[in-house]
């Protein structure tokens, strides 16, 4: 049988570990936190909401870890060191494979916790949103940091 909870994760971890690669090849610090007329979230800002939301939908609700989101602090703080957002991210890995360690095929088939667009869904179709999420965002940084990164 397939072990569907281990291939999610994998993909989790491989963009995450992506993200922190785009993260650190910034040629300069600042840049992480550049903006633009027509490039309103910052690298460092998109970063720390992907922390957030996995920390939430997944620490929080799935792995029962106590985290309590501040949504607005993620697009809101400005300046966090690059050698931070990488601990975080190290952080957010470990607690993913935590996690995830705890699930098992059945689970993605159960009914996950917390409502999304007024639409209750599987753990599994849920993963698969937050995963798509994850991914949209590693692309935009990736896009900030050869645009900006100057």
């Amino acid at each position: 049988m397939i072990d569907y909870s281990a291939q999610f994760l994998e993909f989790y971890i491989r963009d995450l570990n992506k993200l922190k690669e785009e993260i650190a090849a910034y040629q300069s610090e600042a840049n992480i936190w550049r903006t633009s007329a027509h490039i309103s979230n910052s690298a460092g800002n998109l970063t720390l909401h992907l922390i957030g939301n996995l920390n939430h939908f997944f620490g929080a609700t799935m792995g029962g870890t106590g985290y309590v989101r501040e949504r607005d602090l993620e697009f809101s703080t400005k300046d966090t060191p690059r050698a931070d957002l990488l601990s975080e991210l190290d952080k957010t890995i470990a607690m993913m494979q935590a996690t995830f360690s705890k699930l098992d095929n059945a689970a993605l088939e159960q009914t996950f916790p917390i409502m999304k667009h007024d639409k209750q869904e599987t753990t599994g179709h849920f993963l698969i949103h937050l995963y798509g999420h994850l991914a949209y965002h590693l692309g935009q940084v990736n896009y900030h940091r050869r645009l900006l990164d100057i």
